[in-house]
């Protein structure tokens, strides 16, 4: 079973993602903060982060370097998610594998993920 880690601090949009991806029958792990993400994140045993980039105590983007900067997660796609951010903006910041506007499409995000995970 593949795994997806969420970092998202709505707590609406993480739990919608939990139960879409759990029906798409992949195991979730979710964190609402960074911190708490730090605490969590497993590396080699994730299939893909998705990442809110505004978050309470930081942001994604920060996130998305350290994990793509690690030897042991830099290979894992990360999915980007922001209500804020445009592509455009990101493609400087980060080295995201995709990226996508919230609110979003649940079967977009589906196939995204998907498409993702399929890479690997």
């Amino acid at each position: 079973m593949k795994t997806i880690f969420i970092l998202e601090d709505e707590d609406s949009i993480r739990e919608l993602l939990e139960v879409l991806f759990n029906m798409e029958g992949y195991k979730i792990i979710s964190s609402s903060s960074i911190r708490e993400f730090n605490k969590m994140n497993i590396g080699s045993n994730i299939d893909l982060y998705l990442l809110d980039i505004r978050l309470p105590d930081g942001s994604g983007i920060a996130v998305c370097n350290d994990l793509k900067n690690n030897a042991e997660t830099s290979k894992i796609p990360v999915l980007m998610m922001s209500a804020h951010a445009k592509t455009l903006e990101l493609q400087d910041c980060c080295q995201y594998d995709e990226f996508i506007s919230k609110p979003f499409d649940l079967d977009t995000m589906v196939a995204t993920v998907s498409g993702l995970i399929g890479k690997m």
